[in-house]
């Protein structure tokens, strides 16, 4: 054999390296699973059963419109109770921001669309344009805020806020 004793030792240094890596990350899947399972940085999913409304009253949606809806303030508190303090802060400032963001963008390029904002209001009725009624309980969506869509034609549609732009586009220009 002709072979470098320093490239064998420098193969070999790098084949030991290359097994601690592979050996460590195996044994450490365990604890960064466990990490990850208990407030999980990039999840929107909610971590609770979201509590009842103060309220059973209804409001009538019967134009082309973003209805925002948030929490009233019993509700509110039941949520914070029972979620993680860095979990509810998350929540409270994604639903300002991400709300304050579609206000913009509804008022800048979409300016005919109705903003609707409530949170006193547990049931809501949207009456489409050949009065078909659909009934929202907003204790059954699970977000503590969201905007739904509405054009009198179809259906109301719960969008994502994250992709508000796409979202108006697909839902207000399509069908």
């Amino acid at each position: 054999m002709n072979e470098n004793p320093s490239k064998t030792t420098l193969l070999s240094g790098l084949i030991l390296i290359g097994a601690f890596i592979y050996l460590y990350s195996c044994t450490n899947t365990e604890s960064s699973k466990k990490n990850n399972t208990e407030i999980p940085a990039t999840s929107h999913a909610v971590q609770y059963k979201k509590p009842s409304s103060g309220f059973s009253d209804t409001l009538v949606i019967n134009e082309i419109s973003a209805v925002f809806y948030n929490p009233d303030s019993l509700q509110l508190n039941k949520i914070q109770a029972i979620t993680k303090k860095e979990l509810y802060e998350t929540d409270v400032h994604n639903c300002f921001y991400l709300m304050r963001n579609a206000r913009m963008v509804l008022k800048k390029y979409w300016p005919h669309i109705h903003i609707i904002e409530t949170s006193e209001y547990r049931y809501l009725l949207f009456i489409k344009a050949d009065n078909s009624k659909t009934c929202i309980d907003l204790d059954t969506q699970q977000d503590m805020c969201g905007i739904l869509l509405f054009d009198r034609k179809k259906e109301p549609e719960l969008i994502d806020m994250m992709n508000i732009d796409t979202a108006l586009g697909f839902y207000f220009k399509s069908g």
